[in-house]
């Protein structure tokens, strides 16, 4: 329905348009030909030719084509506050009414020297300052949605190779921007309002999925920006920003042995970064929690943030084990068994977070086979994700009402998890991520805050636009 709304909409707009081109001396039919009505506008303000040619970039042709446009509308003698807004938010209104208008007549090229001396116009203070913001307003929101989009690290998922208090850019281009599903939202608010907490965005108007063309497609071991795909209360674009890293892309088969990853039967992501858990036993003099903070080295605590006894169990890299067996007080360190249930959580499959799979991720046009067993896979992906009706009745299994043994999967997956491999809530806890949750790919760290760090260290300089591999 609405994008019946939006056409007819769209129709009534253009036949302004038409009516004004006709006032100004043209064809009317100029005004409905994508390109070439900017380049005919362009002529009626004074505008050089060749700005048609930035049509063509992204984010900057928005600009381009509404400097046009309002600058039209100038040489009509629209410029006051109230009309560029109506022109902006219902050019379906305001457009065929002036069109209408004998009053409205076409002046000259508003953009030269010689239109200005004829009709000057001047702004005041508060729409100068009025516009300064908008403008502002405007051109942060496209940056950031379409862009590049700033994102600091909340969690320790990602330690060694992200550190908490890192300040993240991430790319929207490598991978094509996403046309936003709720475009009504608050400016630089991603869910919730600043200050008085409630509803960032309206749901009024929802756009289905739609990526742009981007320079690149996600590589397997890429760091990536995502919406939590369990969070379904809220629009995809809406649901909380993860990052973890894309170990598996679509087609591969990951699996979990004793801890380690391993992709298409090889092993898995694995550098000198990568940290587990390690169960660490004393002569029965502790650990000194200082010590471990100032050697960054992650510790399990209690809600009061006190380290838990022995055991100790520090998350820590290979090279960081060795050092803490060499500790005189330290008898003896073991492995950690993680055996938190993983995906999909079923009896049937009995997976943990350090024994799972192995387990294909699925792709774009792959047909699966469905089955009681393995249903629970894939049932997210073909009821959430993919918005089908999906039953399970006593002679099998019913996608829209239609009784199957197969489904074809409509978009691709994949499989993401964290360096901190015993401390991250990654897939292995919620499954695949679908590529309209892909935000985006992480880039460099353009600060660094260590809250444990001294006054003069809080800033960990060495981290300063240092890249993500």
């Amino acid at each position: 329905m609405w994008y019946i709304i939006f056409g007819v909409l769209t129709v009534i707009s253009l036949y302004g348009l038409f009516l004004l081109f006709k006032k100004a001396g043209k064809q009317g039919w100029e005004a409905i030909i994508p390109f070439y009505r900017e380049y005919v506008m362009t002529q009626l303000i004074g505008r050089p030719a060749w700005w048609v040619a930035l049509l063509l970039v992204p984010i900057v042709n928005i600009f381009i084509f509404y400097s046009l446009y309002l600058d039209f509308l100038k040489s009509f003698g629209k410029q006051r506050f109230w009309e560029t807004a109506a022109a902006v938010l219902v050019p379906f209104i305001v457009l065929p009414m002036w069109g209408k208008d004998a009053n409205v007549k076409y002046r000259g090229q508003s953009a030269t020297e010689e239109f200005k001396k004829k009709y000057p116009y001047k702004k005041s203070v508060g729409r100068e300052w009025v516009d300064a913001i908008i403008f502002a307003t405007v051109a942060a929101s496209l940056i950031r949605g379409f862009l590049i989009e700033a994102y600091m690290i909340p969690t320790g998922s990602m330690e060694r190779r992200l550190l908490v208090g890192d300040f993240l850019f991430v790319s929207k281009l490598n991978y094509g921007p996403r046309i936003p599903n709720t475009p009504i939202a608050f400016p630089f608010a991603h869910h919730t309002m600043p200050i008085t907490g409630g509803k960032a965005y309206s749901e009024l108007i929802h756009i289905p999925y739609k990526r742009l063309p981007g320079f690149q497609n996600i590589e397997r071991n890429d760091v990536v920006v995502f919406n939590f795909p369990e969070e379904t209360f809220r629009p995809v674009d809406k649901r909380e920003n993860y990052i973890k890293r894309a170990v598996g892309i679509p087609g591969d088969v990951v699996e979990m042995r004793k801890g380690v990853l391993y992709v298409n039967n090889g092993v898995g992501y694995d550098s000198d970064d990568v940290q587990h858990a390690y169960l660490i036993y004393t002569d029965g003099s502790g650990l000194n929690p200082q010590k471990l903070i100032d050697k960054r080295m992650e510790f399990e605590k209690d809600e009061f943030g006190n380290i838990f006894g022995e055991p100790y169990v520090l998350h820590i890299t290979k090279e960081e084990v060795e050092e803490v067996k060499s500790w005189s007080n330290v008898v003896k360190v073991e492995n950690y068994d993680n055996n938190s249930s993983a995906f999909p959580h079923t009896n049937h499959y009995e997976w943990n977070f350090h024994n799972f799979g192995p387990l294909k991720v699925p792709k774009k046009g792959e047909v699966v086979e469905l089955n009681a067993d393995n249903l629970a896979i894939y049932e997210k992906i073909i009821s959430i994700y993919e918005g089908n009706t999906l039953e399970v009745r006593n002679d099998g299994i019913y996608i829209n009402g239609t009784k199957t043994s197969t489904y074809t999967v409509k978009m691709n997956y994949y499989w993401m998890m964290g360096d901190n491999r015993d401390n991250s809530s990654d897939a292995r806890a919620f499954g695949f991520v679908p590529e309209d949750h892909i935000v985006g790919k992480a880039l460099f760290t353009w600060l660094s805050w260590d809250k444990d760090g001294s006054f003069l260290s809080k800033i960990r300089w060495n981290r300063i636009f240092k890249g993500i591999k």
